[in-house]
């Protein structure tokens, strides 16, 4: 019988949904309120995450946030590694899993960046820039411009199953809702993907044009993509659409800090060897 205790694991995974959701909550209040000109910001996760040093105890709140994001790339890449979900290894299962191999460090190396802000050593910098500068040395590799278009194909890729996801995907699959919970909730994460799938090729189509101009300033982060938004024809309802749509995706993590089904896998050799055992 299983414990009804939950696992270290378990609870950083949860803590992990939760500061995704609350990176993604003020990523898009503040585009919010620069699309209506109410102050706010076009910025990524970290110029968002930035302004919480301005609260009281902000630079706590920032460590907080950053062991949070920390947790969840540890989980991200558990979760890949050991096949938490069930994916299986068929080939979306294995796309799946893949992404969220990549998806961990990324959210790592966020983490490493918020920690060093809360602790005053800066932050390294904009997002839009760090994805410069990876993308100028990735240029000067052997078939550079080959390797950042497919990095750029694969991104554009993952906003259509994020797309898809929206339109006729089951976004409370891993969720034990209350009944009553559960159209609000449908409602926020497809919303939520749908943003996300649009952001996803926007910066997806930047790769690709740095890739055929082998041009590093052609890519844009997070920001850029909202940003390339607000300045198109009706720009101040698209960037509004999309970053309420980032707003509801962190809503949505939140959801699932608190109802996610996690089955963390057992990573104590001797206990897993009992439970074998017992099994028999």
């Amino acid at each position: 019988m299983r414990d009804a205790r939950p696992s270290l694991l378990e609870l950083l995974a949860r803590a992990g949904y939760g500061a995704r959701g609350l990176t993604y909550c003020l990523v898009g209040g503040l585009a919010v309120l620069a699309a209506i000109g109410e102050g706010g910001r076009t910025g990524g996760s970290r110029s968002a995450l930035a302004t919480l040093l301005g609260q009281p105890f902000g630079r706590v709140l920032l460590g907080a946030v950053a062991a949070g994001l920390a947790s969840f790339a540890l989980w991200r890449v558990v979760e890949a590694v050991t096949d938490a979900d069930r994916r299986g290894r068929s080939a979306k299962g294995l796309a799946v899993r893949a992404g969220h191999l990549v998806s961990g460090g990324l959210y790592g190396s966020l983490a490493v960046s918020v920690a060093a802000t809360a602790l005053g050593r800066g932050g390294g910098g904009a997002e839009d820039q760090a994805a410069r500068d990876w993308t100028a040395w990735l240029l000067q590799q052997p078939l550079g411009a080959w390797l950042v278009g497919g990095v750029g194909a694969v991104v554009i890729a993952a906003g259509g199953a994020f797309l898809l996801k929206a339109w006729r995907g089951d976004v409370t699959r891993f969720l034990a809702l209350p009944v009553d919970a559960r159209p609000w909730a449908t409602r926020a994460g497809r919303f939520g993907y749908a943003a996300r799938g649009i952001v996803f090729w926007l910066i997806g189509g930047f790769l690709i044009v740095a890739a055929i101009e082998s041009r590093s300033s052609a890519v844009q982060g997070l920001g850029g993509a909202l940003r390339t938004l607000r300045d198109q024809p009706y720009g101040a309802a698209l960037l509004g659409l999309t970053a309420a749509g980032l707003a509801a995706f962190g809503a949505f993590g939140l959801v699932q800090a608190r109802y996610r089904r996690i089955d963390p896998p057992d990573l104590d050799p001797a206990a897993a060897a009992r439970r074998v055992g017992l099994g028999r």
